[in-house]
C-alpha cells in the first residue's frame, strides 16, 4: 500500500489492483525467463490488513507504540533497548532530543508510523485505529508473522533478505516491532545484496542509464544473464556492461560443449568431488566466485580426460552426475 502506486493509479485512471497486477504479472513473467521458481506463497498487503491491525495493537497494549491526536499510532524506539543494533547506527543526544516539526506530537524524532491517519478522500482503510492507511514497515512484519511463523520457534525467519540500503530504517524498523510485538526475534540471518551499475556507474534516471531486465532479456537468453547475473557475489555491487555480459556466455557455452559431447548417455546420481566442493563454496556465504572456479576446473578436466579415453566410462558418468548436480543448484546447464 505504497504511495507511489496510488499516484500511479490516480494518474493513469485506474485501480491499485490493475496497476498491481500489471506489475506483478510483469515481474513473474521476466523471473521466469531467468529460471526463478514461483514462491509458495505471495501474499498482498491489502489482504493482510487484519494481521496488521493485530500487530499494532499488541504493540499499543504493550507501551511499544502510542497514537496520536491526529489519528496516527507510532512505535515508540525509546521502548526497545535493541533498536539500531541490526544497523549499527549510533544516534548521539540531539538526534534523540530533536523534533522533526514543531507541531508534531511524536516522542522521539526517530519513531516511525505504525498507521497514519486520512482525514480527505483519498485511498484509506477502516481500522480500530480509524480511517487510514498502514506504515511501511509494519506491512512486512504482519504477513511474515502471518504466514512463515510457527509459534515456539526464536526466529520468525530463518534468512531475510533485501537491498543494502533497506537495513535502515526498514529492516531496522522491521526487527524493533516484531521483537517488541512477538518477542521473537525476526530473522535468524540477514542478507542484503549490493546496487547495480551500468559501465561503472551507479545506475539512476537522471544519469538515464537504467537498466532494465526486460529490455535485456529481448537481446539475451534468460539462462545467459541468470548466469552472467549470478557471477557477482550478492553483497557486491554488480556492474553491468555487455562486454562482460559476453565473456560470461562464453563461458556458460563450454558447460553445453561439455553437455553434447555426452549427449544420449545414461547417467545415475552418484556423490563426486565437485558437488563436495561446490556445496561446501556456496555454503560459505554463497561464494560464488570459488563456486563457478570449480566449475571451470571440472570443465577441464573432465574434457582433458576424455581427449585422452573417450570411452572411458566412469569419468563419463561422474561428469553427467555434476552437470545434473549443477543444473539442479545452479540453474544453468539444463537447456
Amino acid at each position: 500500500i505504497d504511495d507511489k502506486i496510488i499516484n500511479k493509479a490516480k494518474e493513469q485512471n485506474k485501480t491499485i489492483k490493475e496497476i498491481t497486477d500489471f506489475y506483478t504479472n510483469a515481474y513473474h513473467a521476466e523471473m521466469a525467463k531467468l529460471g526463478v521458481k514461483r514462491p509458495d506463497i505471495e501474499p498482498k498487503a491489502t489482504e493482510s490488513l487484519e494481521a496488521m491491525f493485530e500487530l499494532i495493537e499488541k504493540l499499543l497494549l504493550s507501551n511499544h507504540a502510542y497514537k496520536t491526536s491526529n489519528g496516527d499510532v507510532y512505535f515508540d524506539t525509546s521502548s526497545d533497548r535493541d533498536y539500531l543494533k541490526l544497523s549499527h547506527r549510533v544516534q548521539d543526544e540531539s538526534q534523540k532530543q530533536q523534533r522533526i516539526e514543531n507541531f508534531s506530537e511524536k516522542r522521539n524524532s526517530a519513531d516511525f508510523a505504525l498507521w497514519k491517519s486520512v482525514h480527505d478522500d483519498s485511498v484509506s482503510f477502516e481500522s480500530p485505529f480509524g480511517k487510514g492507511r498502514p506504515g511501511w514497515h509494519i506491512e512486512c512484519s504482519a504477513m511474515i508473522e502471518k504466514h512463515l511463523a510457527k509459534k515456539g520457534n526464536k526466529f520468525a525467519v530463518d534468512i531475510h533478505g533485501g537491498g543494502a540500503d533497506l537495513l535502515f530504517p526498514h529492516h531496522e524498523n522491521e526487527a524493533a516491532q516484531t521483537r517488541c510485538a512477538t518477542n521473537h526475534t525476526l530473522a535468524n540471518y540477514w542478507m542484503h545484496n549490493g546496487f547495480v551499475n551500468i559501465d561503472g556507474e551507479k545506475m539512476s534516471k537522471s544519469l538515464g542509464n537504467s537498466f532494465f531486465l526486460k529490455d535485456a532479456l529481448n537481446v539475451y537468453d534468460g539462462e545467459v544473464l541468470r548466469f552472467y547475473l549470478l557471477g557477482t557475489h550478492y553483497r557486491s555491487n554488480f556492474n553491468f556492461n555487455e562486454e562482460d555480459l559476453l565473456n560470461s556466455k562464453k563461458r556458460l557455452d563450454k558447460i553445453y560443449r561439455l553437455k553434447k559431447r555426452l549427449f544420449g548417455l545414461p547417467h545415475k546420481d552418484e556423490k563426486t568431488e565437485f558437488r563436495e566442493d561446490l556445496l561446501k563454496a556456496l555454503s560459505d556465504d554463497l561464494n560464488i566466485s570459488e563456486s563457478l572456479a570449480l566449475v571451470d576446473e571440472m570443465l577441464t578436466e573432465i574434457n582433458e580426460k576424455l581427449d585422452n579415453d573417450p570411452k572411458a566410462k566412469e569419468i563419463k558418468s561422474q561428469a553427467l552426475s555434476n552437470l545434473a548436480y549443477l543444473e539442479e543448484v545452479l540453474g544453468f546447464g539444463g537447456q
